[in-house]
């Protein structure tokens, strides 16, 4: 049985004193590891060995935080993504339009499309999804499920607010997350092959411009246009 969210969290917090701070440190630094071994090596090849080497610890104390490497896997998911989705919906909520709220989901998105080991997350799940079926159903619960429920919830807002106009708010969600599946998926998968740069930012910035248009009322549409 894994170790509980709460076990997790409460360990990479660091309030203690530098002469204390190892073993409370350990947890985030093995997820660190993790990381970057899993994105070097993919989830089926990587070993709990090679992650407790890259971590400077014994795979015996590895063994002491998580149960085995799928849990490890999840609570890399969960500190590197879950976490982000969750902070970006509270700020979005307290914006005080839907067109801010919308421009605070796109920023993210080019922040996660910009790191290079937060950006593999999602390439891996895709690859590996075929032999481990149990990753892409707890990414699909906990980072795909969540992030189109605010973002129906944002779209929603704004055709309330008069700010959009109809459309179907799922629909539009997964439209909004589109270009950073692509973003992604060129990244790990094209980019080295590609003949021209890939630039993440611009390919956001052109999708917000086509979706405004796109989602603006007849009313904003004759604004812009006039």
């Amino acid at each position: 049985m894994a170790r509980t969210n709460r076990q997790a969290a409460t360990a990479l917090e660091d309030p203690a004193p530098r002469w204390r701070r190892r073993a409370a440190d350990r947890p985030r630094e093995i997820l660190d590891a993790a990381l970057t071994v899993f994105v070097a090596k993919g989830f089926a090849s990587t070993k709990l060995d090679d992650v407790a080497t890259a971590a400077g610890i014994s795979k015996g104390l590895l063994y002491r935080y998580f149960d085995n490497k799928a849990e490890l896997f999840k609570e890399v998911i969960r500190q590197t993504l879950v976490t982000t989705i969750r902070d970006v919906g509270d700020r979005a909520r307290a914006s005080d339009s839907a067109r801010v709220a919308l421009d605070i989901f796109l920023d993210q998105m080019v922040a996660i499309a910009n790191d290079p080991r937060r950006s593999a997350i999602p390439k891996l799940v895709i690859s590996e999804s075929g032999n481990f079926p149990e990753l892409a159903v707890f990414y699909l619960a906990e980072v795909i499920g969540p992030a189109l429920t605010q973002l129906t919830a944002l779209v929603r807002r704004g055709i309330d607010g008069g700010e959009f106009r109809q459309v179907d708010p799922d629909l539009t969600a997964k439209c909004i997350v589109a270009p950073l599946i692509l973003s992604v998926i060129w990244r790990h998968t094209f980019a080295r092959h590609a003949p021209s740069p890939f630039a993440p930012d611009a390919l956001i910035r052109q999708h917000r411009d086509i979706l405004l248009r796109g989602l603006a009322t007849p009313a904003r549409r004759k604004r812009r246009s006039s």
